[in-house]
């Protein structure tokens, strides 16, 4: 993510601003530029400053304060955007209680497709491909006593979010229980994507082979190596090759774990580089933790660079949060063999890993 400025007054503006608060006019993000943009009412439209030539709606869920971006050009009212059009099931917002929850689901949501568009990524919706699209269902847990609750999951493209999960309280119970070091709305998103990219990306372009060589036999039972890892847990050394203790139970698992710590990664590199954040302690020999994050994340330079800058920057945001007695904001360590992983994919979406000889 980056900074973004008003055309209208220069103020510095965040993805998720509706307003600004210099000169009050409206802002609405423009996904085929990826520009957040000062507004101007004109008829029952709105013409974006960053780009005048076409007037512009809403999305529908901008009534429900729940989306900031805009419908494509000459869309109707009531149009949803290339974002919430991956929404295909939704909570019922007549529940009053459902609204706030939703509204930072969409949130989270909106950022991983931000990222997705950034790298160029597939982004078919379900009614535009039934098979290789992409879709999102939000649900709440059932009222009647003693029915399951909804699991957040996977299973073909369709990306299943626990409306619970928006619930900070309810999300650490279960971050705790779990014995996890983050969990985020956004980082469940990233990880369940990673699913949905792995489908695309190494299982249906044939690269099969190569990601395995990394990642292990994908044939192994999914089912039955869930089982083994919650009854036994991660192996001791595990530290040492995956970047979390999820990522040991199966090598699927592991691909979308580090699939969403990349994401992670070129995200909050890209952020840094928009506030032209720098890293140089005021240590002797303090040269390994210095950094200047001075470039693109979503560009096809080397993992080693990107990783040379993270790896850095953790460490002076990590030692910041705890000077205000939170958590640390990347909990995590990357051995070599994670990082091998990380460049895998790095050059995947970038589609630098050719297909598996025949």
């Amino acid at each position: 993510m980056r900074l973004f400025r008003c055309q209208a007054c220069d103020q510095v503006l965040y993805f998720e601003n509706t307003a600004c608060e210099r000169c009050g006019h409206t802002l609405g993000f423009l996904p085929e530029s990826m520009r957040l943009s000062a507004l101007e009412a004109e008829d029952d439209a709105w013409r974006p400053l960053a780009a005048p030539e076409a007037l512009r709606r809403f999305c529908a869920n901008a009534r429900h304060q729940a989306c900031n971006w805009l419908a494509e050009p000459g869309a109707e009212a009531g149009t949803l955007c290339a974002a919430c059009r991956h929404n295909k099931i939704i909570p019922d917002l007549t529940v009053p209680a459902n609204l706030l929850p939703w509204r930072r689901i969409q949130d989270a949501q909106h950022r991983l497709i931000y990222t997705l568009r950034r790298l160029k990524l597939p982004l078919a919706t379900k009614a535009e491909d039934p098979v290789k699209g992409l879709a999102f269902d939000v649900l709440a847990d059932p009222t009647g006593d003693g029915a399951p609750k909804v699991m957040t999951g996977h299973d073909e493209g369709l990306i299943t979010m626990a409306l619970a999960e928006a619930d900070d309280a309810e999300r650490e119970r279960r971050r705790t229980a779990m014995g996890e070091p983050y969990r985020t709305l956004l980082g469940h998103f990233r990880h369940e994507s990673g699913h949905h990219f792995w489908n695309l990306l190494v299982r249906d372009a044939g690269r099969l082979q190569a990601c395995r060589a990394l990642f292990g036999d994908d044939t192994q039972d999914y089912g039955e190596a869930l089982k083994r890892h919650y009854a036994e847990g991660p192996p001791a050394d595990w530290m040492a090759h995956h970047v979390s203790a999820y990522a040991t139970s199966h090598p699927w698992e592991d691909f979308a774990e580090t699939w969403a710590h990349y994401l992670h990664i070129v995200d909050t590199l890209e952020m840094a580089n928009s506030f032209g954040l720098r890293v140089r302690p005021r240590l002797p020999k303090s040269e390994d933790l210095a950094a200047e994050v001075d470039f693109d994340p979503y560009s096809a330079l080397p993992i080693e660079e990107m990783i040379e800058a993270w790896l850095p920057l953790t460490f002076a945001v990590n030692s910041l949060n705890r000077c205000m007695g939170s958590p640390d904001l990347y909990p995590f360590v990357l051995p070599p063999p994670a990082i091998e992983k990380l460049g895998f994919i790095h050059r995947l979406v970038h589609g630098q890993v050719p297909a598996d000889p025949a």
